[in-house]
């Protein structure tokens, strides 16, 4: 009876030792997650790349087109480049007669008649002035007159005749010479008159050039 009694409890010692060791060997390790602090990189936009440098962006400039050039303003009439005439059919009164100086372009360049001409009797073609020069009417404004080749200007002049003058010492003219205005230069135009060689008889009254 003892015996057996031992016998179990060798059993039973065996059998909990085993199902202890069992136990053990099925027990499983819990698995440790991996973290990172490494955030995932984003693939970089080829958009926000910059330029190459020295690589146009824009679109090809194109040479500015050349200004046109200014045509040059026409000069001022020229002795040389004009021919003159005296129209005497203005009539006359008290003494005078009224007539036109008229100078036309002869040149192939429009130019500029503006003023007064400096007009004087004359002996002949190439001889002196005689007596006064002719006196500025101004009561008109002078007024600019482009003249094309073959156009003209016209002033108005006036001849006191010089046998009303007491005092005039009366010489033999051939006809008039002309200065255009701001011209050192002159032009003859034959037409014969009596003048007064002194200087203080002024028998000669010129206006500004008008249109023709």
């Amino acid at each position: 009876m003892t015996a057996q009694r031992i016998n179990t409890r060798l059993v039973f010692t065996t059998a909990a030792a085993a199902a202890a060791l069992f136990l053990a060997g099925c027990g499983t390790a819990t698995p440790q997650a991996q973290t990172s602090s490494t955030p995932a990189s984003s693939p970089t936009s080829s958009a926000s790349q910059p330029a190459a440098s020295g690589t146009a962006t824009g679109p090809a400039s194109s040479a500015p087109a050349p200004a046109a050039s200014t045509p040059a303003a026409p000069g001022l009439c020229k002795a040389a480049g004009l021919t003159g005439t005296i129209d005497s059919t203005g009539g006359g009164a008290a003494g005078s007669v009224y007539m036109k100086l008229i100078l036309t372009n002869s040149g192939t360049e429009p130019c500029v008649l503006k003023g007064f001409a400096g007009v004087s009797l004359t002996a002949d073609a190439n001889g002196a002035p005689i007596g006064a020069a002719a006196t500025r009417d101004e009561s008109t404004p002078a007024a600019e007159l482009v003249l094309a080749p073959g156009q003209t200007g016209a002033a108005t002049l006036r001849y006191s005749q010089a046998a009303n003058h007491p005092d005039c010492t009366m010489a033999p003219a051939a006809g008039f010479r002309i200065y255009p205005p701001e011209d050192t230069a002159s032009l003859f135009i034959a037409q014969p008159r009596d003048a007064c060689s002194d200087a203080e008889t002024r028998l000669l009254t010129i206006g500004v050039f008008q249109a023709q």
